[in-house]
């Protein structure tokens, strides 16, 4: 009896720690964020790229703009110790900008450490920035990324998220758009968003982490009164 009580008390333990792992694993991905992305605005976007690895650093961001919402302007903020390199294309939709029609935009944004030094290094994360506009009438983008590491490996953030289905294993970062706003437009295209260096946080994520961590030490210290419990019965 207590044999089969003892090995049921590690099992719990094993199974909360494991739960304890998934949930907290799963929410450390590429993110995009802004303050307020409304259809029709301009918006300053943020992308948080956290380091997974604790064996090499990140030294290279490949962002790709999503090209069936291609955008009239995407100005890029300076990255101290990075620098970066701007893609064009014709846009496969038409695209106008203060009644103009816009023959090329941007496709594609890499950011590159200057120096293996200045790369996002384990237990660290970055945010790299740009203004875009006028943001599309849909509602959400999606950029699909690529993570370059020191050690030459490469993580593929591109699975688009499906409805009524499991986050994927490599979601792609997604953006979600507000409606238009009844006073219109906000600024002028071509017109970059002012940033007043304040660093934008992706809440809705780091709120869907800390539940996961509230409910992973829940599940752990269940498991460990549960664990007590069989073994204080075992040696009755």
């Amino acid at each position: 009896m207590r044999r089969h009580s003892t090995r049921g008390a590690v099992i719990a333990v094993g199974a909360a720690l494991f739960v304890g792992l998934g949930a907290t694993g799963a929410s450390a991905h590429v993110t995009i964020a802004a303050d307020k992305a409304t259809q029709g605005d301009y918006a300053a976007l943020v992308f948080r790229v956290p380091n997974e690895r604790d064996n090499a650093a990140t030294v290279k961001i490949d962002v790709q703009l999503p090209p069936d919402r291609p955008l009239a302007s995407v100005h890029v903020k300076p990255h101290p110790g990075w620098s970066y390199e701007i893609k064009k294309t014709k846009p496969a939709t038409s695209v106008e900008a203060d009644g103009a029609k816009v023959t090329e935009v941007v496709s594609e944004i890499i950011w590159t450490a200057d120096d293996p030094k200045a790369g996002i290094r384990p237990d660290e994360y970055d945010e790299f920035a740009v203004s875009a506009g006028p943001l599309p009438k849909a509602d959400s983008m999606t950029f699909k990324t690529l993570q370059y590491y020191s050690n030459g490996e490469v993580v593929r953030w591109i699975q688009e998220p499906q409805a009524n289905a499991a986050e994927p294993e490599r979601p792609a970062p997604v953006l979600k758009l507000l409606p238009p706003s009844k006073r219109g437009a906000g600024q002028p295209a071509g017109r970059p968003v002012q940033d007043s260096g304040a660093r934008t946080t992706p809440e809705t994520d780091d709120t869907v982490a800390y539940w996961a961590l509230g409910l992973s030490v829940a599940a752990m210290v269940v498991a460990l009164a549960s664990a007590a419990m069989a073994i204080r019965v075992s040696r009755r």
